[in-house]
């Protein structure tokens, strides 16, 4: 029997971030560096050898992965499932459930007005 290959969300196929731990400048794949001549969309690990930190001048190797930002949480199969929030990227969905709080704590306020 051959083991079914394990798969990935789409969080963890997105090119992931890089952070300089000497200034914290975060190379992002999907804009590149301007400064540096560096197309948008080019992964990390493509960078040529030469490629510095624009910000302070430090090497590739004193990056940090910090993974992926604004991907999608779940698997490619599952976003067509619910009403639409499989969809949302992690800060949209903390957007939407911490404004609802906020509106139904100001709804539970405004009750004290009814007198």
């Amino acid at each position: 029997m051959s083991e079914r290959p394990t798969e990935k969300t789409l969080a963890e196929q997105a090119p992931a971030n890089h952070e300089c731990r000497l200034c914290g400048y975060v190379y992002e794949p999907k804009k590149g560096d301007a400064k540096g001549n560096i197309d948008p969309g080019t992964p990390f690990e493509d960078l040529p050898i030469t490629w510095r930190c624009p910000v302070c001048g430090a090497r590739s190797n004193q990056f940090s992965n910090v993974g992926a930002t604004n991907a999608p949480s779940g698997f490619q199969e599952n976003l067509n499932y619910g009403f639409g929030v499989n969809n949302l990227t992690p800060g949209q969905k903390n957007l939407l459930i911490f404004g609802g709080l906020a509106l139904g704590f100001l709804f539970f306020l405004s009750l004290y007005g009814l007198n």
